[in-house]
């Protein structure tokens, strides 16, 4: 494991960091990803919205790509939300983000609480990585090529289908089969759950044995991708002890992860410092895109980039 504290500073906000904090607080979420969006920069990018990649439910997802590419990794991302709210389009910043860099990056929607419980979005989200994987050569990339990410409560589901083979087992694939996964202060280590929590019980159940398969810690075994943990230690909403158990679960049975823990940011300036005027405030897509580029496709060992 290779954790890398980042050599502490003051983070100085912008004006505009401040009132995405106001408006957050606020509860004008819609607001607030619609400022960060107006902020992109699409020049080059081939923007495909609204592929719907389950029928059953009416699912979509939406797709950025470098204009002209003919072979990117990918990048499936899934948004946080406290498992009850978040829309794909609200992450448009997150797409051309990554876009920019050379990635091609998928966006799905997935169902939330009170609609499903965990078996639902799990479900939801093992479908889209699996949509992705059957059309990756249509999309620029490969299948073997496949990266998960995630934010929050993002991190939490895409961390779950990178340990917990049940969940991509329905379409014949494996947590090995992904290329690696990202995690920007996910959930990972959270129970047991707070009696004041309701939602969250709702969501996990009130047993323990429950609780237990919602965490991505009790699954490490030693067959998992390579790992990215990126998390603020000023989090106050995701305790950064979530992702250092998750290293240290991994880091017991000699698996690739990289633990970066970045000083005084919070939780969510962690995954806005993917948008074009916050990106000062964190090196999160740096780390990230290094992350992709130094790792080898799943399942090789000699391959490069």
């Amino acid at each position: 494991m290779l954790i890398r504290p980042r050599t502490r500073r003051s983070l100085i906000l912008s004006r505009l960091a401040v009132l995405a904090c106001v408006l957050l607080l606020s509860g004008c979420e819609a607001s607030l990803f619609a400022g960060l969006n107006a902020t992109d920069r699409r020049a080059g990018i081939d923007a495909s919205r609204d592929i719907v990649f389950d029928t059953t439910h009416q699912l979509r997802l939406d797709v950025y790509r470098p204009a002209g590419i003919l072979h990117a990794p990918i990048v499936v991302f899934f948004y946080g939300g406290s498992w009850v709210r978040g829309e794909r389009a609200w992450y448009r910043f997150v797409g051309t983000a990554l876009a920019n860099e050379g990635a091609i990056a998928v966006i799905p929607d997935y169902r939330k609480y009170p609609q499903v419980t965990m078996e639902g979005f799990m479900q939801d989200a093992a479908h889209a990585v699996a949509w992705v994987h059957d059309h990756a050569s249509e999309l620029g990339g490969a299948a073997d090529d496949v990266f998960v990410m995630g934010h929050s409560a993002g991190g939490q589901i895409g961390a779950l289908l990178a340990t917990d083979p049940s969940w991509l087992a329905p379409y014949h694939l494996h947590p090995t089969d992904l290329a690696g996964f990202i995690g920007l202060a996910g959930c990972y280590d959270f129970m047991p759950i707070p009696a004041e929590e309701t939602d969250m019980l709702a969501i996990f159940g009130r047993d323990a044995a429950e609780q237990a398969r919602a965490q991505p810690v009790r699954f490490v075994r030693g067959m998992e991708p390579p790992m990215l943990l990126l998390q603020g230690d000023a989090d106050h909403e995701v305790d950064p002890a979530n992702a250092i158990s998750l290293a240290h679960a991994l880091q017991a049975r000699h698996e690739d992860v990289t633990l970066d823990l970045y000083p005084g940011l919070g939780h969510n300036a962690l995954v806005f410092a993917l948008s074009r005027p916050l990106r000062g405030n964190a090196p999160t897509l740096a780390d990230v895109i290094r992350f992709i580029r130094s790792h080898p496709v799943a399942g090789s060992t000699t391959a490069s980039r």
